[in-house]
């Protein structure tokens, strides 16, 4: 009897922390690792087990797709998800690992999708049902091979493609059971403590992240060697599994006791509360919270009871302060805001506030008109403020003043100015509300009107070091020989300080820099050069064609133009786009595509890529001021202190 291999995947992505975890530019969103402050860059393996972590996990089969033979010796469980980046390099893994262990390799598919990953549900969904008709593994790589693509109407062409009965398919997709079955594995993942993805169990041992198949195959060998031993002492293959995990745990092995941390002083800032932003809750409150939220986070959703029990317990004393913070990412977060800003001069913020937060997959124009409709507004006025971009500014100016506090995530708030960050239970936002009202009742006291308490509070935070204060200039790393042959240059060129970016056009938190730089240009001219080097990152799909797009115009005088383009249509980096934003340049066009279609900046790329990791651009957006790094969108003020530490030296 032949010796096999078992690949079990449960399909999913990163669940977020217990807390309620929020996007944060300084970090990736997080899955299997965590990338550098600043980018969204996977370190080259994730991290495995705990370590010391020898458990067999009890990871049962049930009826999760399989493909391969049912004698397998070995079998591998993986928390995956068709959204994820890791989970697709994970694919890939897998794939060759079917091929290097034929005829001994078995797989098993389960679904984890993640809250964060909206078309991550509907993918497995689509699989699932492609599975009543035999298909399933046929669409589980088609997903995988169309990863940028996965809204419901290309979801549906892959149906299509696969031959499927599409009535059939549709109505499978809304079967109540494909909702139990996925609900049932993403409790199975959690239950074994695989927290992020892709995660794989072989014969029940933990490998967490998109690792080396040097690992796969180091512990798959191991283990068929194992089972080899139990089938040759009378155990029967087709058992063999089963009598692993028998004896195995469903829990986690507990983390070694770390150190007691040195308690922390909660961050305590400057916010202002514009007159214009939508509150609610005491008009003369003892305890002010300022939210910043963005309407397409699903942590600010899983917020939203929390702030209303919060309203409910402390009516009387606490004032809700609502700020937008739409991130790049989220396609639809910034026309969202400005439809809550229409609203909200109409009378009407936090209607509309709930229904987009009950419809956080449905904030395209049409929904959000649909919304203005239902809640009573007059449509027509409403449609003219979005279309004339009446709140763009509005809503610009709160993103602004949310980084320049250090609200570089959602959901953040600041509690009488203490920040405080995610989409935390109600218990702790008690603790630190109890506090500051503990606070407001001693100045009340001692004289204070209550309607002067915020300010009289917001004193303290005059005194604090802005957020993510650069370091001194001796700690800050200074990398003086970094290479800029033939990168495209803004600013004169004797210009006293230097900013090399190191960036990727795909990467929302390069995106977000954007105006930051744009700034200090204007802040600093004359005085700040900028040159720009790429660091496409492997599991951004569009980001080396866009390279390549900005190259080929650069090699026509037009590189800003095109850079400025690509940035401001992060969603759209396909060739179609690419060439269409040519076109608005007026480039020639003929030589625009014969230098894509050639592939003829390929290597100047991958140079700059290699020059990036040589000086230690491990993440993007990486930044270097005459040499001094500067890692992640930071606030303006993080450059700018830089930026005049510079500018004294050259005095």
């Amino acid at each position: 009897m032949k010796p096999s291999v078992i690949i079990a995947l449960l399909v999913g992505g990163v669940v977020g922390f217990a807390v309620g975890s929020m996007f944060r530019p300084n970090q990736a969103v997080p899955s299997v690792a965590a990338a550098p402050s600043g980018g969204a860059r996977p370190a080259a393996a994730a991290p495995g087990a705990p370590a010391g972590d020898n458990s067999v996990y009890k990871v049962t089969i049930d009826e999760a797709a399989v493909k391969g033979p049912a004698n397998a010796l070995v079998t591998l469980v993986e928390f995956s998800d068709y959204q994820c980046p890791f989970c697709s390099r994970g694919h890939n893994t897998v794939s060759q690992l079917e091929k290097d262990y034929e005829g001994k390799l078995r797989v098993v598919m389960k679904q984890h999708p993640l809250d964060f990953h909206p078309h991550a549900k509907p993918a497995a969904l689509a699989a699932l049902a492609a599975g009543e008709q035999g298909k399933y593994w046929e669409m589980h790589n088609k997903l995988f091979a169309n990863q940028q693509a996965l809204e419901d109407a290309q979801i549906e062409g892959y149906a299509r493609d696969l031959g499927l009965d599409l009535a059939k398919w549709k109505a499978d997709m809304q079967s109540p059971k494909f909702q139990t079955r996925i609900a049932s594995e993403t409790s199975q993942a959690l239950q074994l403590g695989a927290s992020g993805t892709p995660a794989f169990f072989i014969n029940g041992k933990k490998l967490s992240g998109a690792q080396p198949i040097e690992k796969f195959k180091e512990i798959i060998d191991a283990e068929l060697s194992k089972a080899q031993a139990m089938v040759a002492g009378g155990t029967p293959a087709d058992q063999v599994y089963a009598k692993i995990i028998s004896t195995g745990t469903t829990a986690p092995a507990p983390a070694p006791a770390a150190a007691p941390a040195a308690p922390q002083l909660p961050a305590i800032r400057k916010v202002d509360v514009p007159a214009d932003s939508p509150a609610r809750g005491a008009k003369l409150a003892k305890v002010t919270i300022v939210e910043y939220s963005d309407f397409q986070c699903p942590f600010c959703s899983r917020v939203v009871p929390t702030i209303k029990q919060i309203e409910d317990t402390y009516a009387d004393s606490v004032k809700i302060v609502f700020r937008n913070q739409p991130l790049p990412f989220h396609n639809n977060a910034k026309i969202a805001a400005e439809a809550g800003m229409a609203a909200n001069e109409q009378g009407k913020f936090w209607a509309m506030h709930d229904k987009m937060f009950a419809n956080q997959q449905s904030l395209d124009r049409a929904s959000l008109e649909r919304f203005a409709g239902e809640i009573g507004l007059d449509v027509g006025k409403f449609k003219a403020a979005l279309d004339s971009g009446k709140y763009t500014k509005r809503v610009e100016e709160d993103s602004a003043a949310g980084m320049a506090v250090g609200a570089n995530g959602t959901p953040t708030f600041f509690i009488n100015g203490r920040e405080f960050v995610g989409a935390q239970p109600f218990e702790s936002f008690k603790n630190v509300i109890d506090e500051e009202i503990k606070k407001a009742d001693g100045l009340i006291a001692k004289g204070t009107k209550l309607a002067d308490v915020y300010a009289e509070l917001q004193k303290e935070a005059g005194k604090m070091p802005p957020p993510g204060a650069a370091p001194a200039p001796e700690a800050a790393k200074v990398v003086t020989d970094i290479n800029v042959t033939g990168a495209p240059v803004l600013g004169p060129k004797n210009a006293p300080v230097t900013i090399v970016a190191f960036s990727d056009f795909q990467c929302p938190f390069c995106g977000r820099v954007i105006p930051t730089l744009k700034e200090i240009e204007k802040t600093y001219e004359g005085k700040v050069k900028v040159i720009f080097k790429n660091q496409p990152l492997p599991f951004h799909n569009n980001a080396r064609p866009a390279a390549m797009a900005a190259m080929a115009a650069n090699e026509q005088g037009k590189f800003w133009e095109m850079h400025d383009k690509l940035f401001a249509n992060q969603q759209n980096l396909d060739r179609a786009s690419l060439e269409k934003y040519a076109s608005e340049l007026q480039l020639d066009m003929g030589k625009f595509k014969a230098a894509l279609d050639s592939n003829k900046f390929d290597a100047y790329i991958t140079a700059d890529a290699n020059e990036g990791t040589r000086v230690g651009a491990n993440g993007t957006p990486t930044f270097f001021i005459n040499g001094r790094q500067v890692v992640g969108a930071q606030p303006i003020e993080q450059f700018k202190s830089v930026i005049d530490d510079e500018l004294k030296k050259k005095k």
